[in-house]
């Protein structure tokens, strides 16, 4: 029996089960139960506990896609069901949205993917989203359909679910379906840089402390050994404290700021790597060599270059799966509000609106709601500068300040 046809059985006869334990009675679903992200363990979750730049890198990123409002919009105007409810709120009854969405980041800047399966109730009505294991999961392509599924290994056996029904996020990848894992990129250096941490800590350690003496005069080797022996006999005994004798010169030999050297070194070598690899400026990593320090023009940069690309996947993975084709047609569509990470100091920001305003770009209103302020009455309408004008507008029209003076016609002022 081929692969599409095994498929076809199970779904009729487990009645388009979701592969994932359904927490509400009386839904209709298997009882059968698949390991979910409370039973993690891998090796991204050893890195992200154990590894501080790969910890902040990744708080960075899920804290920040976890932070943007999510709305659905129709025709631009803000609008609830069901589905946006789960976003915005609660997507289960275990997770709030702001937790749902940083696991879900966290787990795919680790791993390279994210999933979340999709659990339907009465009326074929999604009614609950769910954070599955990712390493449980595996895309699959079904050629004699040419469709997507992913294989999901269960407690009890091996499930397949449509593509439509479990939504995926993921880090770039080549041909195939299935993200590259970033602490697999960055293996090399995460290896390298725990093996001279290990090396320096036990050299500081562990080393002894060696010295130089230096005596005026040549002196035979019995001597230097009675004087070697002496030497450690008085450090002993009194707790490190030397007494140095005229015709002796003592001084020690530090290596140790050689081996803190050669540790920050290495350091500043993989936060640099790891940016790189995160596509995060290297000042949020505390890299103090990578000439930033998070001004305004820097923060257009990350917003642009490094979170744009994870918001508009976000964003096409819900519309493609958590509306139908109807409700885009209708003009539905899930956005995130970026503008929030875009706002500058506030002069800047009042002269931005002042000018939006003042040429139609904004109404009073939508200014008011990005700063959390209640709507003013007429504030809803477009407003415009009194000295522009349509550039057809007759001159004779224009009765603003800023109208042409006419021409005086003949003998009015003379």
């Amino acid at each position: 029996m081929g692969l599409w046809q095994s498929m076809k059985n199970f779904y009729t006869k487990v009645q388009y089960f979701a592969a994932a334990a359904n927490p509400y009675a009386g839904s209709g679903y298997s009882t059968q139960k698949i390991k979910t992200s409370r039973n993690m363990n891998s090796k991204a979750g050893k890195e992200l506990a154990t590894n501080e730049t790969i910890f902040s890198a990744v708080s960075k990123l899920s804290n920040s896609i976890a932070s943007l409002p999510l709305k659905l919009y129709k025709d631009f105007e803000p609008v609830q069901n069901p589905g946006s409810d789960l976003l915005s709120f609660e997507p289960n009854l275990n997770q709030t949205a702001f937790d749902f969405k940083r696991t879900l980041e966290a787990l795919r800047n680790t791993t390279g993917n994210a999933y979340a399966i999709k659990i339907y109730g009465a009326g074929f009505q999604v009614e609950s989203l769910h954070i599955i294991d990712p390493l449980k999961v595996t895309p699959v392509f079904e050629e004699e359909k040419m469709e997507l599924w992913y294989e999901v290994k269960g407690d009890k056996g091996v499930y397949y679910v449509y593509n439509t029904d479990m939504l995926h996020f993921k880090h770039i990848h080549g041909f195939g379906f299935k993200g590259i894992s970033p602490i697999d990129v960055l293996r090399n250096t995460l290896e390298f840089d725990e093996q001279i941490r290990t090396f320096s800590t036990e050299q500081m350690n562990g080393a002894k402390r060696s010295f130089l003496l230096k005596y005026t005069g040549n002196v035979s080797e019995e001597k230097k050994k009675e004087i070697v022996q002496n030497f450690i006999d008085f450090y002993t005994d009194n707790g490190g404290i030397i007494f140095q004798e005229q015709g002796f010169e003592i001084s020690e030999l530090n290596e140790r700021s050689f081996i803190k050297s050669e540790l920050f070194e290495v350091e500043q070598i993989t936060r640099s790597r790891v940016a790189s690899v995160y596509n995060l400026p290297a000042y949020m990593l505390g890299d103090t060599k990578g000439g930033g320090s998070g001004s305004g023009a820097e923060s257009l940069q990350f917003v642009k270059e490094t979170l744009l690309p994870i918001v508009t996947q976000y964003e096409q993975e819900f519309n493609r799966k958590m509306l139908t084709r109807e409700q885009r047609l209708q003009g539905y569509y899930y956005k995130f509000n970026l503008k929030a990470l875009l706002r500058a100091d506030t002069a800047t920001q009042a002269e931005a609106y002042f000018k939006g305003v003042r040429s139609g770009i904004y109404s009073p209103n939508e200014i008011r709601a990005w700063e959390e302020l209640p709507p003013v009455t007429g504030g809803d309408m477009p407003f415009v500068s009194g000295d522009l004008y349509p550039i057809d507008t007759p001159v004779a029209e224009r009765t603003g300040k800023g109208a042409p003076t006419q021409a005086l016609k003949g003998g009015e002022n003379e």
